[in-house]
């Protein structure tokens, strides 16, 4: 089942780069992002039917159910928090001034280091919670916290020019002030030098290390079967460049969403939390997630955005 998967996964990464514009420069359209973001939809509900089926005939209709809405439930989970990930990509491309057309390539690589991070993560989650059960009971404390904090955090935008990486790559490294298309660096008289695009990239997948650490422990309250937690993470990434131009251009429209995340992360939080006294199902977990979510989106779709 890890091969095949694997494979699917390499296999949807060919596909999904030349749908979004093969190796040329290219502005995803608004419809294009949306067909896409159905297709991984589709996708995900389609593995989690397969392994529903698979499941039922080789260890019963029962557990395999319980598989699946596992599988389900963690994905929910995942693809919502990865709704964030788009908010701060925006940010990002925002404050550098990235044309469209230049950050499909960027976005690529976002993925592709993502999937990484979750590989490694979860078979190192996975280790650590088989050998050492109260780390769950860390998880929830995190997840509390981290979501208590997006509740009650100020909306004004990080100093990004401020991030300590970012310093100490231009220490380190000569940058261009101006970008040249989709390259991330350029021979200059003789000597190589990097691009703006390429402190875009760092900032990328920091960001993507920062929401592997939130989102990783959210999906061991729902299961710690690593191939669930693992297909059900990787689903969720791999719509993330569809998803992200999907929402870049009404991002403002969702303004509430990240009061709906926080509640998400501080129920899952809870829910770890509270495990040795009460069980709460995976089919109600599903339903609390999604009525809080559901409701966010419809708030933020009714009021209008606070002006800065």
């Amino acid at each position: 089942m890890w091969a095949v998967f694997i494979g699917f996964v390499l296999a949807m990464l060919a596909v999904d780069v030349l749908a979004l514009g093969g190796s040329r420069a290219h502005k995803v359209s608004i419809r294009e992002a949306a067909a896409w973001s159905i297709v991984w939809v589709l996708l995900a509900l389609g593995f989690d039917y397969g392994l529903w089926i698979y499941l039922t005939e080789t260890i019963g209709r029962e557990a395999a159910t319980t598989k699946a809405m596992e599988f389900l439930t963690g994905y929910v989970i995942e693809k919502s928090l990865s709704v964030d990930n788009v908010f701060v990509f925006l940010m990002i491309f925002t404050h550098f001034g990235v044309q469209p057309q230049y950050q499909r390539k960027v976005l690529l690589y976002g993925v592709l280091g993502a999937i990484v991070m979750r590989i490694i993560m979860v078979l190192a989650g996975s280790w650590v919670v088989s050998q050492f059960a109260w780390v769950l009971y860390l998880f929830g404390v995190f997840l509390l916290i981290t979501g208590l904090r997006m509740l009650v955090a100020n909306e004004q935008e990080p100093d990004i020019e401020a991030n300590p990486v970012l310093k100490l790559a231009k220490k380190i490294l000569p940058f261009t002030k101006e970008f040249h298309g989709e390259k991330f660096s350029i021979i200059q008289n003789g000597k190589r030098i990097f691009t703006p695009l390429l402190l875009v990239l760092i900032l990328i997948e920091i960001s993507d290390v920062i929401f592997a650490v939130d989102s990783i422990p959210a999906i061991f309250a729902v299961t710690t079967d690593p191939f669930i937690v693992f297909t059900s993470n990787i689903f969720a990434i791999m719509g993330l460049r569809a998803l992200y131009f999907l929402l870049a251009d009404m991002a403002d429209r969702f303004h509430l969403l990240k009061f709906g995340l926080a509640f998400v992360l501080m129920f899952v939080g809870i829910k770890m939390l509270i495990v040795e006294w009460m069980h709460v199902p995976t089919n109600i977990s599903l339903m609390v997630i999604g009525l809080v979510l559901g409701s966010s989106i419809a708030a933020s779709l009714l009021t209008k955005p606070k002006k800065h």
